[in-house]
C-alpha cells in the first residue's frame, strides 16, 4: 500500500487510540505484522508550548518506520507548526485527527467537530501540507457529525483537494461515539469519490471482518482499533488471512501472558514503573479477557503496586 511517498509493507493499520497506542503498544503491533502504527493524538498547542508530557509521547526508540504521528487542533497556523515539530522528531507520516468524538475535544472545535466546518478543515490540511511538503499528510474522519449531517464524501473531497495523501473513514457519526454498528457503505462511497487511498475503520474484530470490509467497500486498507486492545495478534491474523484465505490458530494462554508481561516491560522503559503499573491495569484486563480466573486476576492487578507483582499475578494464570 502506498501513501504519498511512503510505501507500507501491507494494508493493515493500527488505529490511533488515546491512552492506548503508546510506544509499547506500537512496538507490539508492528512485531505482529501491522503495516503502520499511528500514535495517540497529540495536541498542537501542547507541542508549541513544549509540554514535557507531550514531548515524551514523541519517544520512538525501538520503533520501525514508517511511523504516523497524529496531531489535533483547530488553528491552521499552529497545526502547521506542530506538524513540523513531529516530523523533526521522526514522523514519516503526519495524520490529522478530525474524528475524535470526546466532549473535551469537540468543545474546542477540534476532532470530529471539524466535520461541521469543512472549509476550516481544508485550510488546516493545506497548512500542514505546506509545512511538511516532503511528508505525506493523512486525515482521519467520521461518517459525519450526526445522521442529519452525513457529509463524509464531500468532506473527504475537500481534504483531498487540500493535499491529503490518504483518508481514513470511521463508519460512525460523532453522535454515535462507538455505539451501534459501523456503516461500511459510507466508506465505500468515500472510496468511489476519491483518487487517493481510503482506509476503512470500524467493527473489525477478526481477520474475516477485515477481508469483508475490503471486499464490500473497495477500500485500500483497513484500520483496526478496539479489536486490537489486548489482542495484538489480530494484525498477524489479518495479514495471513488476506494472503492465504486461511485462519491462524488463536494465541495460547502462555503467549497471551508472555505478551502482556512484555507490554508492561516496554511501558516501564518508556514511562517508569509507577505510571506503567497504573496504566497496565486496563491492558491486563484486555489481555486476560475470557481466561479462567480472569476476573479474580484483574481485581488483584488493580491493587498491585509494582511491576513484579503484576508479572507474578499474570504468570499465576498458567499454574
Amino acid at each position: 500500500m502506498q501513501i504519498g511517498s511512503v510505501r507500507l509493507p501491507n494494508q493493515v493499520i493500527a488505529a490511533p487510540m488515546a491512552g492506548v497506542t503508546d510506544r509499547a503498544y506500537r512496538i507490539l503491533a508492528r512485531e505482529q505484522g501491522c503495516g503502520l502504527a499511528v500514535t495517540e493524538m497529540i495536541s498542537d498547542l501542547a507541542l508549541l508550548y513544549a509540554n514535557p508530557r507531550t514531548y515524551r509521547m514523541l519517544d520512538f526508540r525501538g520503533e520501525t518506520v514508517p511511523l504516523s504521528v497524529q496531531i489535533f487542533g483547530s488553528n491552521p497556523e499552529s497545526m502547521g507548526k506542530a506538524a513540523a515539530i513531529v516530523v523533526e522528531r521522526g514522523a514519516t507520516i503526519v495524520d490529522i485527527n478530525m474524528g475524535c468524538p470526546t466532549p473535551k475535544i469537540v468543545k474546542n472545535n477540534e476532532g470530529s467537530a471539524l466535520m461541521k466546518t469543512p472549509q476550516l478543515a481544508a485550510k488546516i490540511v493545506e497548512a500542514v501540507v505546506k509545512s511538511v511538503p516532503a511528508v505525506p499528510v493523512t486525515v482521519k474522519i467520521r461518517k459525519g457529525w450526526d445522521e442529519q449531517s452525513v457529509n463524509a464524501v464531500e468532506f473527504a473531497r475537500l481534504v483531498e483537494a487540500a493535499g491529503a495523501s490518504a483518508v481514513a473513514v470511521h463508519g460512525r457519526t460523532r453522535s454515535q461515539f462507538y455505539s451501534g454498528k459501523a456503516d461500511w457503505e459510507s466508506i465505500r462511497k468515500v472510496k468511489e469519490a476519491l483518487k487517493i487511498p481510503v482506509i476503512g475503520n470500524g467493527d473489525i474484530w477478526c481477520a474475516r471482518d477485515a477481508a469483508k470490509m475490503l471486499e464490500l467497500t473497495g477500500c485500500d486498507g483497513v484500520m483496526v482499533g478496539r479489536g486490537a486492545m489486548g489482542n495484538p495478534w489480530i494484525f498477524r491474523e489479518i495479514v495471513y488471512y488476506l494472503k492465504t484465505g486461511m485462519e491462524l490458530p488463536c494465541p495460547s494462554a502462555q503467549e497471551r501472558v508472555e505478551t502482556a508481561i512484555r507490554h508492561l516491560q516496554l511501558m516501564v522503559e518508556s514511562k517508569g514503573e509507577e505510571v506503567a503499573v497504573f496504566e497496565m491495569r486496563k491492558h491486563a484486563a484486555w489481555y486476560t479477557k475470557g481466561m479462567r480466573g480472569a476476573a479474580r486476576i484483574r481485581e488483584t492487578i488493580n491493587k498491585s503496586q509494582s511491576k513484579k507483582e503484576i508479572e507474578d499475578i499474570l504468570r499465576s494464570l498458567l499454574d
